[in-house]
């Protein structure tokens, strides 16, 4: 197609003005010492040598466009273009050029053309004569224009309609993890082997040919294994897939060795690297324990294949790593909430045998956020996701602050009742950071039942009763299974909507709440706007919800979904989604909320619903959990009316620049941050490769 102005193409155009916040970590920065900022730049750089797995692992089809946006925006000296003769230079009108740079900016900022929040790709809102235009004008005109040819028609096209969503190849969506050809049938096969066998497909690919299946692991050793799989169909295992970005991670975790701060980061930090190279899940596992018992660094960092959002079987984890700065000030908010967990634990509304045997108290910390590759920065994590190596040790919570407070100039708040709007407006990013520390604390409780390869359980047969039928249990977790295997493509967001009721469950407590530094009024605005912003987060999530695929596009906002349904299902008047009419006469939408029904009506209802949650991932009941979780999040046709009013509502998501660091001559590290811009974010990435 030669312009995004079709009425199919017209609900994929990129956002026209999204807000580009920069993250601002240099305060933080400059109070670490050389070394410190030594091992907080070589982790950085081992992180984003991952750019290229990410995009790979979101749309294999989609490289080319960095690349292409990288030369467009480039000169002679690897450095960013005079933008404003770039523009001159390529005859075309400002808007033009402008909406060039905001898809160029978004692009990178989900490094992909796919929303990382959303899964649904986009589309320049600038014709692509023009879009060739600028990239005629720019310094390396022949090979961008060779790479604007080849992918030209994977950023205009919008055909076929599913084509535009990720998900199961067989459904007609796009996946980085499987070829075009494996159906869901082929990808539960290789999983039962997997599972027989042991191995965790974490960081594979799968791929069918001729031949049989193709399973690639990431490493940046190179080695081929033979299996076959029990109707005699070849399995060939491939290790030394992102070879070279592999290898480049690995040399870079090998550099930051020397500048650890003790034996544990040493010891994570070789497992790092042993993990990389030979692509061994369990030399990462043991990453991870030497990761958590390194309590409260001033530099904390994370790397691996760790979260399993975008598989749609719920298996096959994304490239990330982040490096971020203690806030010291914040984190005691956060070390009073862990002292005392096992207390608030104790709340959850589940049997104490249906708890960890012991509560670990978390590592729960505050950070400033220096670099994070990865499609969408989060607010929070609690993490590692090896239920058995947390169920041992515990897991870190982290609250990541400059994400929470990144400003976002000129945002609007639909759907808010006009008497609601100023206490909303102000309290809402105080209300958040309860919300994501009481949710990163939820993410670390309750315990699933497994048996072992020997046939041996981790909990007592005849004590274990379940709650639901009074009688010991029928089912749990078998060997090599795990939550992720086990309930498949909605695990993700069950498990998130499993922590955002704990959240409301714990936070109408004074305790928790004074905790945060809130009493009295001030505390009771607090809760109320924590309710609110849920409710309001319920129905926005219907943007995310394609109603002819029937699939929901994004773990987070379905699970906020399911908890406004439960919220809208308790009745007596607590929660009401209305028709209205605004100001100019145009329908929309009015959400009340009772705050006097929070603690006898909202809380009861969302910690009924969070029990089931719990009992069935507990017991891996994946039938009445899967059935308690579609029914929760399905959609009334009622709702697809409301649907397009919250469409023609939506705000653009945020977009966070960040900066590079760098070593001088003198062995001094350096920090550069950018402009919070689209020019700002393209120029941060082609410094990047520097």
């Amino acid at each position: 197609m030669s312009t995004a102005t079709t009425t199919t193409a017209s609900r994929y155009l990129a956002d026209q003005k999204a807000p580009f916040s920069r993250l601002e970590a240099k305060p933080f920065f400059d109070s670490l010492d050389n070394k410190e900022k030594l091992y907080a730049h070589y982790m950085s750089r081992a992180a984003f040598e991952g750019t290229r797995i990410i995009l790979n692992q979101t749309n294999p089809h989609a490289e080319s466009i960095y690349d292409l946006i990288v030369k467009v925006f480039s000169n002679k000296q690897g450095q960013l273009v005079d933008v404003k003769e770039l523009e001159k230079r390529s005859n075309v009108s400002p808007e033009s050029f402008e909406n060039l740079l905001q898809y160029s900016g978004q692009f990178l900022g989900n490094l992909s053309n796919y929303k990382s929040f959303g899964d649904e790709k986009f589309i320049p809102r600038v014709s692509s004569e023009d879009f060739e235009k600028v990239v005629s004008a720019s310094e390396f005109k022949d090979e961008a224009l060779k790479l604007f040819k080849q992918s030209k028609n994977e950023i205009y096209n919008v055909e076929p309609v599913a084509r535009n969503l990720l998900g199961y190849p067989d459904d007609g969506h796009l996946s980085g993890y499987y070829s075009d050809n494996v159906t869901k049938a082929d990808i539960q096969q290789v999983q039962s082997y997997l599972e027989k066998i042991n191995v965790d497909p974490l960081n594979t690919r799968l791929f069918k040919t001729d031949r049989g299946f193709e399973l690639t692991i990431a490493s940046s050793d190179r080695k081929t294994e033979s299996h076959t799989l029990e109707d005699g169909t070849s399995l060939t295992f491939i290790y030394g897939d992102f070879h070279e970005q592999m290898a480049k991670v690995a040399e870079n975790i090998k550099a930051s060795i020397p500048v650890a701060a003790n034996n544990n980061q040493e010891n994570m930090l070789k497992s790092y690297h042993d993990s990389f190279a030979s692509g061994s899940i369990e030399e990462h596992m043991e990453s991870q324990r030497h990761w958590l018992r390194d309590i409260n660094p001033l530099v904390e960092t994370n790397i691996g294949f760790i979260e399993s959002y975008r598989d749609p079987q719920g298996v096959r984890a994304e490239w990330e790593g982040f490096v971020a700065m203690v806030n010291k000030k914040q984190t005691e908010k956060f070390n009073n909430l862990v002292n005392q967990a096992p207390v608030f634990v104790s709340r959850l509304p589940w049997p104490d045998t249906f708890e960890r045997d012991s509560i670990n108290k978390p590592d729960f910390t505050s950070l400033e956020v220096l670099s994070f590759a990865t499609c969408g920065v989060p607010a929070g994590i609690n993490i590692p996701n090896y239920s058995q190596v947390t169920q041992k040790l515990g897991s870190k919570n982290v609250s990541l602050g400059n994400v929470i407070s990144a400003s976002s100039p000129g945002e609007q708040f639909p759907f808010i009742v006009p008497s609601d709007l100023d206490l909303y407006r102000t309290l809402r990013n105080a209300a958040f950071e309860v919300q994501v520390g009481t949710h990163e604390l939820g993410h670390g409780t309750g315990k699933v039942f497994n048996e072992d390869a020997d046939g041996k359980y981790d909990f007592d047969l005849q004590r274990v009763i379940h709650p639901f039928t009074n009688q010991p249990l029928t089912s749990w977790y078998k060997s090599g299974q795990t939550f992720n295997s086990v309930f498949g493509g909605i695990a993700s967001s069950y498990e998130e909507c499993r922590a955002e009721c704990i959240a409301l469950v714990l936070s109408p407590d004074n305790d928790i709440l004074k905790i945060f530094g809130y009493e009295g009024q001030k505390a009771e605005d607090i809760l109320y706007v924590m309710y609110l912003n849920m409710a309001r987060a319920g129905l926005a999530a219907l943007e995310f919800y394609d109603p002819v695929a029937k699939k929901w596009g994004q773990a987070h906002m379905q699970a906020r979904y399911a908890i406004t349904n439960i919220m809208l299902e308790a009745g007596q008047g607590f929660l009401s989604i209305n028709n209205v009419k605004d100001d100019q006469g145009d329908a929309t939408l009015e959400i009340r909320l009772d705050r006097e029904k929070i603690r006898s009506v909202g809380r009861p209802a969302v910690a009924k619903f969070l029990e089931k949650l719990q009992v069935y991932k507990a017991t891996a009941d994946v039938e009445k959990g899967n059935a308690l979780y579609v029914k929760a999040t399905s959609v009334p046709d009622d709702w697809i009316s409301m649907r397009d009013t919250v469409i023609r509502n939506k705000q653009p998501r945020k977009v966070f620049v960040q900066g590079n660091t760098s070593v001088d001559a003198n062995g001094q590290v350096l920090l550069k941050e950018y402009d919070a811009s689209p020019v700002g974010m393209i120029q941060s990435y082609i410094e990047r490769l520097v």
